[in-house]
C-alpha cells in the first residue's frame, strides 16, 4: 500500500472512505455506477486493510463497519421522541375527496399544495443521526416504542453512515423493503437449500430487520426509502417535498414517486399514473400517501392519539377477485409447520375455480386481522398459486371474531413450538400423523423417489390402513395384501411395486432428497452424494467432515449432522440398506467440470425439460439460477423469453439460445 505513518495512513483513509461512500451512492441509490466491481473492490479492500493496519483509525461510520459483530443477545427498546403515527387510509375516489374536503374545513381555506408519493409495502424505520453520523434506527413498534435494529440498519447498503451537512440532530423517517427480484433470489437459493421459502416481500423484510444476526440480516440485501423528515434543527419550517429533496441532495434515497401537486385533481392524475406503472417496479407498492405539504398547514392540523390528519393513505385496490372466506384450516408439513389455508366460496380467477388459497402463516392472518366469514380478496401469486390479500372490512359482520392462532398441533394435539428467529409455528412431534403422511409424499413426489401412481389419495389410504408407517415399510408391501384394498385389485398393486422395484436404483442424490433432511435440497444432496458416495458413509461420516465439502455450509451441515444422530433416523438407514434400497456411486469419478463457476439462467420455451438441461449443466458443474443477476454468466433464452431476458440484457449478461447450450452441452 506505500503507507508509512499515521498521519499519511488517515488522509488515505479520509480519501478511500469518501470515494467507497461515492460509489456505494452511484451504484445502491442511483443505479449508475462509474467504475467496475473490481476496482471498487480494490478500494474497500485497501481500506480495510490500512483500518486493521491502524486501529486507531477505526469508526463505527467507515463503510468497512456495514456488518461487523457477533450476535446480539436480543433487541433493546427505545422510546420514540416523536411518535411514529399511522395514516388513515382511504380505498375510493370518493373517501380521499372526503378528507380533503375536512381539511379545508379543519383549516378554513384551502390547504395549499399536496405532495403525493408511493406507499412503499415494507417495514417502517426511525433514523437518528447526531452530528452527522447515524446514531440509532429503531423500528415502528408501537407507535409509542420500538426495536432498536442498528446493527441490521447499518447492512442496508442505500443508507449512508455518515453525512456532511446534517444539522447536529436529525430524525428521518423510512420504510426497509425487499426488491421482487432480490426475493426471486433469495427463493431460489432456500429451494435449492431445502429451506421454505418466503412469503411475500414484506414478510421478508420484516424478519431481516429484526434479526439477532447482523449477517444473517446483511444476506437478505434490503433496501430502503425515506419518506419523513421528522426532525432537523433549524429546519422546521421546510415543506414536506422540500425536505426530502434536501435529503436526496446530501445522498439519502428518497423514492422517485415524490411529486407536488397543486390540489386534489392532479393527486388523481398521479394515481393513475402509479396505479398502471406500479407493476413494472421492483418493489411493491400498495397505495399512494398524499400529505399536506407545507410545515403550518401540518402544525395546524395536528393528529389523534392514533394517526396525523394531514396525511391519508389512499390504497389500491388488490388484485383479483373478492369471494367469502367459509373456514380456515391448518395443513401440517413434513418438518411440522403448521399452515393455514383459507376455505373459500369458490370464484373464478386467470381462468380456473379456486376454492382454496394460502395464508402463508399465522402471523399474515394476524396482519390481515382474517376472520371467518369475512369478504376477501384472492389473487394469484406468480399467476399460479392462490393466495389472500386484502380484506374488505367494511363488510364484516359484527359477530365476527379474530382467529385463534392454534396452540396444539390440530392432528396429534401436541403443543406447537416456534423456533428463534422463525415465523412458522411448528409440530414436534416426529410421529404425528399428518407429519408422516407428509413426508412420504415428499419421498414419492417428482425430483425424489419419483414413484408413479402412489398420489396423496392412495397413500393415505395405505397410511390408514396401517401398511405404511414410515420410508422404508414401502418395500413391504406384498401384491396379495394390496389387492384387497378397496379400489386396488392385482393389478395396480403389481404396477406400484413395479415401480417401488426399479426406485432402487434412483441415484443417490435423488434418495438423500427424498428423506427431507433440514436445509437439504437437491443442490446439497447432490454435493453430499458426490462427496460420501452412499447412505452408509454418510451415517458414520464425522460431523466436521460435512463443512469440508465444497458449497455445505455450517448450518447444512449441522442439519445433516442432527439428522443422522437421531436414533429414528439411524434405524430408517439400516432398515433401507437391509431392503436394498442404498445407491452407491463413485466418489471423485473424474467427470467432466468444463463449466464449473459459470451461473446460467433458462427462461423462455424450450424444446426440452428445463428439469433435464438444469441436470446437464450441473454435471458439468455449473450453477443453474433462478432469477438474473449480476453473478449470471448466461441467460439461455427461448420463444417468448420475458422479464429476465430484459434483465440479462439491462446487465450486460451473455444471452445464448438452445442451439448454443447443446454446443456448450457437447464440449
Amino acid at each position: 500500500m506505500g503507507v508509512k505513518d499515521l498521519k499519511e495512513a488517515a488522509r488515505r483513509v479520509d480519501e478511500l472512505r469518501e470515494l467507497v461512500r461515492r460509489h456505494d451512492h452511484r451504484y445502491y441509490v442511483l443505479a449508475d455506477p462509474e467504475i467496475s466491481d473490481y476496482e471498487y473492490d480494490q478500494l474497500f479492500s485497501e481500506l480495510k486493510e490500512l483500518e486493521e493496519e491502524f486501529p486507531d483509525l477505526q469508526t463505527p461510520a467507515s463503510p468497512t463497519q456495514r456488518v461487523a459483530g457477533e450476535p446480539l443477545p436480543g433487541l433493546d427498546q427505545v422510546e420514540h421522541a416523536v411518535p411514529m403515527l399511522s395514516l388513515d387510509n382511504s380505498y375510493s375516489r370518493d373517501e380521499l375527496e372526503s378528507w380533503y374536503e375536512r381539511l379545508c374545513r379543519e383549516l378554513g381555506h384551502d390547504p395549499g399544495d399536496l405532495a403525493a408519493e408511493l406507499k412503499i409495502d415494507g417495514v417502517s424505520i426511525s433514523l437518528v443521526y447526531v452530528d452527522g453520523i447515524l446514531e440509532r434506527a429503531v423500528t415502528r413498534g408501537d407507535g409509542a416504542v420500538g426495536d432498536d435494529v442498528t446493527s441490521n440498519a447499518r447492512t442496508i447498503r442505500q443508507l449512508p453512515l455518515k453525512v456532511d451537512g446534517l444539522p447536529p440532530l436529525v430524525e428521518i423517517r423510512g420504510e426497509v423493503y425487499l426488491a421482487r427480484s432480490t426475493l426471486d433470489e433469495l427463493n431460489n437459493e432456500r429451494r435449492q437449500e431445502g429451506k421454505r421459502e418466503f412469503a411475500n416481500p414484506r414478510n421478508a423484510a420484516a424478519g431481516a430487520i429484526r434479526l439477532l444476526d447482523p449477517r444473517q440480516a446483511s444476506r437478505r440485501r434490503l433496501g430502503l426509502w425515506c419518506y419523513q423528515m421528522a426532525r432537523a434543527e433549524g429546519r422546521e419550517g421546510d415543506s414536506h417535498v422540500a425536505s426530502l429533496e434536501w435529503l436526496r441532495g446530501l445522498g439519502f434515497p428518497v423514492s422517485p414517486g415524490l411529486k407536488r401537486c397543486p390540489g386534489l385533481t392532479e393527486v388523481e392524475t398521479f394515481i393513475d399514473r402509479w396505479e398502471q406503472r406500479r407493476q413494472h417496479l421492483d418493489y411493491d407498492t400498495d397505495g399512494i400517501v398524499v400529505k399536506v405539504d407545507n410545515a403550518a398547514g401540518r402544525a395546524a392540523l395536528g393528529s389523534t392519539s392514533r394517526s396525523v390528519r394531514w396525511a391519508v393513505a389512499y390504497k389500491f385496490p388488490p388484485e383479483g377477485r373478492t369471494t367469502r372466506l367459509l373456514d380456515i384450516v391448518v395443513q401440517v408439513g413434513r418438518t411440522g409447520v403448521l399452515t393455514p389455508v383459507a376455505v373459500l366460496q369458490p370464484v373464478e380467477i386467470a381462468g380456473s375455480t379456486v376454492s382454496r388459497a394460502t395464508l402463508h402463516n399465522f402471523d399474515e392472518v394476524v396482519r390481515l386481522d382474517v376472520r371467518i366469514g369475512d369478504t376477501v380478496w384472492v389473487a394469484k401469486g406468480g399467476e399460479v398459486i392462490p393466495k389472500v390479500v386484502g380484506v374488505v372490512t367494511a363488510d364484516r359482520e359484527p359477530e365476527a371474531r379474530p382467529y385463534a392462532v392454534p396452540e396444539k398441533c390440530p392432528e396429534c394435539c401436541t403443543l406447537v413450538v416456534r423456533e428463534v428467529e422463525e415465523v412458522a409455528l411448528r409440530c414436534p412431534n416426529p410421529d404425528c400423523p399428518a407429519v408422516t403422511r407428509a413426508r412420504l409424499r415428499h419421498l414419492v413426489a417428482r425430483g425424489a423417489m419419483e414413484i408413479e401412481g402412489l398420489g396423496g389419495r392412495l397413500l393415505e389410504q395405505l397410511v390408514e390402513a396401517g401398511f405404511v408407517t414410515d420410508e422404508a415399510s414401502l418395500w413391504d408391501l406384498e401384491v396379495d395384501s394390496l389387492a384387497e384394498l378397496p379400489g386396488w385389485g392385482e393389478l395396480s398393486a403389481k404396477n406400484l411395486l413395479g415401480e417401488l422395484e426399479g426406485a432402487r436404483d434412483r441415484p443417490l442424490h435423488r434418495l438423500l432428497f427424498a428423506l427431507g433432511i433440514p436445509h437439504v435440497g437437491e443442490r446439497a444432496a447432490k454435493l453430499l452424494a458426490g462427496r460420501f458416495g452412499s447412505l452408509e458413509a454418510l451415517a458414520a461420516a464425522d460431523p466436521g467432515a460435512f463443512e469440508e465439502v465444497d458449497g455445505i455450509g455450517p448450518v447444512i451441515a449441522t442439519a445433516v449432522t442432527e439428522w443422522f444422530s437421531k436414533p429414528r433416523h439411524q434405524s430408517l438407514v439400516r432398515r433401507l440398506a437391509e431392503r436394498q434400497v442404498d445407491p452407491h456411486m463413485e466418489i471423485g469419478d473424474g467427470k467432466d467440470k468444463s463449466l464449473a463457476g459459470l451461473v446460467f439462467v433458462i427462461t423462455g420455451s424450450l424444446s426440452r425439460p428445463r428439469r433435464e438441461l438444469k441436470e446437464e449443466l450441473e454435471k458439468l458443474g455449473a450453477s443453474v439460477a433462478g432469477s438474473v443477476s449480476g453473478k449470471t454468466s448466461y441467460l439461455v433464452a427461448g420463444e417468448d423469453s420475458g422479464s429476465k431476458l430484459a434483465k440479462a440484457r439491462a446487465l450486460d449478461v451473455e444471452i445464448i439460445d438452445e442451439t448454443e447450450l447443446a454446443e456448450m452441452l457437447d464440449g
